[in-house]
């Protein structure tokens, strides 16, 4: 981890000598960067950052990532999936310069996200066997999806503060700070700046925090005092990750075929999920943790988000959705139940200002038949036979399928009823299905 050192000092005193806006605490903040050396600047920067919550800042050059060759061949062979954007901008990736004309530095930012609750147990060994312990017609969150808000608009709002933090030093700077939207290789350039090394399940870990945390970026058009790149590979002969992961997403290490991953089925995927694929999924409603919950370094890592920020316990049976919109909380296993009674208005009130709101209704209404047919939920039948019956064809055929899994007469009669009406071919193949 890159921490500050004393060289900010100076720049704090300078930053902080005067109780009025930014714009007041310098009189003449060029000249001071003139008589300065940048690393002031430099480790001002990240001491004001790690004020600001993050725990991860390190600093790189503005350089051509060395992973766009294989970004290319990542794409080459079709692991995108569905994901086009990234392949509308391939080229926009070869260069920061892209994101922002004349960058010469990358700020780069982790920023932890609540994980358990205190005293909770640690990971299982094998998160397969999760499915069997969590209490049937519920489904779970991925753990970046908790707490309070999107994460886009909570990080957006710091990256905000540091900017202004930045123009109180250097006014004439130039500088963009960028949540995983941009066309920017983050982990690489985290992995440069010193903050880790990218793992065999492609995500960045860092040896005292894990890999439970966000990245972000700020660029900016002065040229900073650079970390030293991160250069050690700690994953050694370890392959908890790739052996746990239950759709075997990864046909190799530090190789993601997306079309596999869990968190692209259930976020990305705009369609059915695949059906040699449905049973991997679970009883994961949004997202998957399987393969950090399995990795050593997050077993005891520190540096995580406070439980102030947790979500709390009254999501999702809150009897009053529009406290959603002011305050919107995300918390695991969600009633899947329940999710079936939400028309488009009320899914909206409830979940706009979530992360789940990239999903929208019909993708979040798919996974939940998908779990609740892979938990054979009986009780689960009529809140089924409302989504078979749902104006959405993807959210019907998910539920024909989930009700061919439950296989009790109820269900049954219920697919053949729907089976005289229905007019969409993709759920007149779900309504003949029988096996899994």
């Amino acid at each position: 981890m890159a921490v500050p050192g004393n060289e900010s000092v100076e720049w704090d005193k300078l930053a902080s000598a005067s109780a009025g806006p930014p714009s007041a605490k310098i009189q003449n903040p060029e000249s001071k960067i003139q008589n300065r050396d940048v690393a002031d600047l430099s480790g001002a920067l990240k001491s004001h950052a790690h004020r600001l919550g993050f725990t991860l800042v390190g600093i790189c050059p503005a350089v051509a990532p060395t992973g766009v060759s294989r970004l290319a061949e990542w794409l080459d062979r079709g692991y995108a999936g569905q994901m086009g954007y990234i392949a509308a901008r391939q080229e926009a990736y070869s260069h920061p310069r892209h994101v922002l004309d004349g960058v010469r530095s990358i700020v780069m930012l982790g920023l932890p996200y609540f994980t358990s609750w205190e005293g909770e147990a640690p990971a299982e060994p094998n998160p397969k066997s999760k499915i069997q312990n969590l209490k049937s017609a519920y489904g779970r969150i991925s753990r970046y999806a908790w707490g309070t808000g999107d994460y886009h608009d909570i990080i957006h709002d710091k990256l905000k503060q540091l900017i202004d933090f930045l123009h109180s030093l250097a006014p004439k700077a130039t500088a963009r700070g960028v949540v995983d939207t941009a066309p920017l290789l983050e982990r690489e350039f985290a992995q440069l700046a010193g903050l880790g090394w990218i793992g065999k399940h492609t995500l960045l870990i860092n040896k005292p925090a894990g890999s439970y945390f966000f990245l972000a970026a700020l660029l900016i058009d002065l040229e900073l005092t650079s970390d030293e790149p991160f250069s050690a590979d700690h994953c050694g002969t370890c392959r908890a990750c790739l052996d746990a992961c239950p759709t075997n997403a990864f046909p190799e290490p530090y190789v993601l075929d997306a079309t596999r991953c869990i968190s692209y089925l259930t976020i990305e995927l705009r369609e059915s999920i695949p059906l040699e694929l449905r049973s991997g999924i679970g009883d994961w409603l949004f997202g998957c943790d399987v393969c950090q919950d399995v990795c050593p370094w997050n077993q005891h890592a520190v540096g995580r988000a406070s439980p102030a920020d947790a979500p709390s316990d009254d999501i999702p049976d809150n009897p009053n959705p529009e406290s959603r919109i002011q305050n919107p909380k995300l918390s695991s296993p969600v009633d899947l139940i329940s999710l079936f009674d939400l028309d488009d208005d009320a899914f909206r009130r409830r979940f706009r200002h979530t992360p789940l709101w990239r999903s929208r209704r019909r993708g979040i209404l798919r996974n939940a038949a998908i779990i609740l047919g892979n938990q054979q939920a009986v009780a689960a039948v009529p809140a089924l036979i409302r989504g078979l019956n749902d104006a959405e064809p993807l959210i019907r055929g998910a539920s024909a399928w989930a009700l061919s899994q439950i296989n009790t007469t109820e269900a049954l009669n219920a697919i053949g009823e729907r089976r005289k009406t229905e007019t969409d071919a993709l759920v007149l193949l779900e309504l003949g299905q029988r096996e899994s």
